[in-house]
């Protein structure tokens, strides 16, 4: 059977099978443990930031620095000379930040540090010569411990961009790093009491509940960073791949009871675990507050565990992973941004996918919205798109994403995730050089510069994924979110959205006239609605769908809605609508007249859409194509048997276009067409008046088929 390794693919998989109920043969039973070194409370060594992010610097054109199992060799002369010549690549490629990218699992690696950061402080020399700034990046929590030889194998298949150097299953029993002992810091498994355990990934996890690991990732971080100039760091992974099994340590099972108030009861307790019989990502009974309340201890432990990180990090800026922000299905891995968002720096959207899947960009445009609001919300805290990639193309294709979605570009290849390296594998460097010296030439933007235009604003209430909230269709919050999302893309009209705090401040509300979409949101705190309230009274737009406010904020059911009260309020600019997930409520309010969008294609083919964003005043019109095709590999496919994207095509035949533009919002200069697929050339826009306040853009795509640009 083969798989994918991503980790939405992994959480769509977890979702639609059985994977991780059943532990493999011979790993049942309960592991004994060493003695535990005396280690302080796991809170005392968590350092507190009251402050906004850490941002001595500002990448923009980002590349993964990979490694091999060879560059352990350091210092011997071909590894230094290596690096050396990369250094120089990366320079000449216009890449201003360097992420480390291979060393992954980190304490797989314990036995070898010395070796490790004197090749990545060697790196960081060779870097700093160029001004190239140097990111280290690595998963903290696990180490890889195959159970059998089918898990033995398949790790080698899909996790060779790891750098696999895992110990025996004989030395693993006395595997340590500052005299903590591996197997005595992972998460137990509330089933058997066996080791937490990622089948996906075959890792066994390690406890952020959990004294000793917390001491011994301290300790190794203060040696990191007295070792390595590094000018910043990534701590990747800060979720829980065991999901629901885990964790029943006494730590985990203390901090339940002491702040919390419940025992972590008896698994397979339907009351509280739910129907056990399905998948994991859909087990507990949201029903029960004691399950609610276990499911933010898990994500409590982690912000836990990223507050001592940015402690010890201090003025470095922190980043962590993270794939996605948006469905209920993150709670089974305690996967949660937002919460940890107070103590990072820089925020990244892992756009995964090297195979011909990946040109269908648009499902992803929510995700990376609001990633990007996260970030911004964050006092401006620079944002990233990491794309994967095997081939230039595909490279070029994460490049116009990020330019599409203003934020900075992180372009990783990803030869390693593949069986073996396809023999005209190609250097970092070279896949992302040409869109690169095209951006520095041609139009060199700076993200944090960019002000995207926003029309409507829609509501991404945290609070309901927290809860598991879902409405009497099954669909939940996000998927309504997601829906609008689509359709205003597809539509060219600018959008946000907002997220739980910004809902609770009535004052932010009222800062913007848009209007404001309520689509399904069922848990609504008072504080929210007391903003909503307010907002609307003082004659804000809202468009409501029902149900609304069903449930509190922790998830509670009222006795009434909170939409009752809205409505009989009488608000002159509520308007009740449809579910966007069941009628097109969008052209509706367009062919009413209620929303007029700045920007509309009136002629051509339809799937190019566009986005607005100024730039310290400087209009600019993104261009991207929704009709993509993946053109495949004649040969090479990744582990799920999808081939590998090699090219990229376009069903749009005729890129003849017009959009009709309101005058009043944008105004027109000598405007040109650009793209990276015409070189150097720039193509002039055919500008016509319509009606009172608008003109007619006039303007050929013709031989462009991802990206172009619009501007003055």
């Amino acid at each position: 059977m083969k798989h994918t390794n991503d980790r939405r693919d992994f959480i769509k998989k977890m979702s639609l099978s059985g994977l991780g109920l059943v532990l493999a043969d011979g790993f049942s039973a309960v592991h004994a443990h060493s003695p535990e070194p005396a280690i302080a409370d796991p809170r005392k060594l968590i350092l507190s930031n009251n402050q906004g992010p850490s941002v001595p610097f500002v990448p923009r054109r980002t590349a993964s620095w990979w490694v091999t199992i060879e560059d352990l060799q350091w210092s011997q002369k071909k590894v230094v000379d290596r690096i050396k010549r990369r250094a120089a690549a990366f320079a000449e490629a216009k890449i201003d930040m360097a992420i480390h990218y291979g060393w992954h699992i980190r304490f797989d690696f314990s036995n070898y540090f010395g070796q490790l950061h004197g090749y990545m402080a060697n790196v960081c020399d060779e870097l700093h010569k160029y001004d190239i700034k140097f990111m280290d990046h690595y998963s903290c929590n696990h180490v890889e411990r195959p159970r059998g030889q089918e898990e033995f194998r398949k790790l080698h298949r899909g996790q060779r961009h790891h750098v696999l150097l895992f110990h025996d299953p004989k030395a693993a029993e006395f595997a340590q790093y500052e005299g903590h002992f591996f197997k005595d810091i992972c998460e137990v498994d509330i089933r058997d009491g066996s080791r937490g355990y990622a089948r996906q990934y075959q890792m066994e996890t390690f406890c952020h509940n959990n004294p000793g690991f917390l001491d011994m990732h301290a300790k190794y971080l203060e040696r990191l960073f007295k070792e390595v100039p590094l000018d910043g760091i990534e701590v990747d992974d800060m979720c829980d791949y065991s999901g629901l099994t885990t964790c029943g340590c006494k730590y985990c099972r203390d901090r339940f009871k002491k702040d919390y108030g419940h025992e972590i009861p008896k698994f397979g307790e339907k009351e509280f675990w739910g129907d056990v019989s399905k998948p994991m990502l859909q087990w507990g009974n949201y029903e029960n507050p004691a399950f609610r309340d276990w499911l933010r201890m898990k994500t409590d432990v982690i912000v836990d565990h990223v507050k001592m990180v940015k402690g010890i990090a201090g003025d470095k800026p922190l980043m962590s992973c993270c794939s996605s922000t948006g469905p209920i299905v993150l709670n089974g891995i305690s996967l949660d941004l937002e919460k940890m968002a107070p103590y990072l720096d820089f925020f990244m959207l892992e756009n995964v996918g090297t195979n011909i899947k990946s040109v269908d960009w648009l499902k992803m445009d929510a995700e990376a919205l609001n990633q990007k609001d996260i970030a911004d919300k964050r006092g401006n805290a620079p944002a990233m798109a990491l794309s994967y990639t095997i081939y230039e193309k595909g490279g070029y294709l994460g490049w116009a994403l990020s330019r599409f979605w203003g934020v900075a570009n992180w372009s990783s290849t990803h030869n390693q995730r593949l069986e073996e390296d396809p023999a005209d594998a190609m250097e970092m460097e070279d896949v992302i050089r040409p869109s690169n010296l095209w951006e520095v030439k041609h139009n060199d933007l700076n993200p944090r510069d960019g002000k995207d235009l926003v029309e409507v604003r829609v509501v991404n209430n945290k609070l309901c994924k927290d809860n598991g909230w879902r409405g009497a269709d099954g669909l939940e919050h996000w998927d309504h979110a997601k829906a609008w999302s689509k359709k205003l893309v597809e539509n060219s009209i600018g959008y946000r959205f907002v997220r739980y705090e910004e809902l609770a401040d009535a004052a932010a509300l009222k800062k913007e006239s848009t209007p404001l979409v309520l689509d399904g949101v069922g848990c609504v705190s008072e504080q929210q609605f007391k903003a909503i309230q307010s907002y609307l009274a003082a004659g804000g737009k809202a468009w409501m769908s029902l149900p609304f406010g069903t449930h509190d904020e922790k998830g509670f059911k009222r006795a009434n809605p909170l939409s009752d009260q809205l409505v009989k309020a009488k608000y002159k600019n509520l308007h009740l609508v449809d579910p966007v997930t069941k009628s097109d409520v969008l052209g509706k309010m367009l062919a009413e007249g209620k929303l007029q969008p700045v920007l509309r294609q009136v002629s051509g083919e339809k799937g190019w859409v566009a986005r607005v964003r100024s730039y310290k005043g400087k209009p600019v019109i993104h261009l991207m194509n929704t009709a993509l095709t993946g053109i495949p590999h004649p040969t090479i496919k990744d582990n799920a048997g999808i081939s590998i994207l090699a090219d990229i095509g376009s069903k749009i035949q005729n890129n003849a276009l017009q959009f009709k533009i309101n005058t009043a919002q944008f105004k027109l200069s000598d405007l040109k067409v650009m793209s990276p697929e015409l070189g150097d050339e720039r193509r002039k826009v055919a500008i016509r008046k319509a009606e009172k306040g608008y003109a007619v853009l006039d303007f050929d795509l013709n031989k462009v088929k991802v990206y172009a640009e619009i501007l003055g």
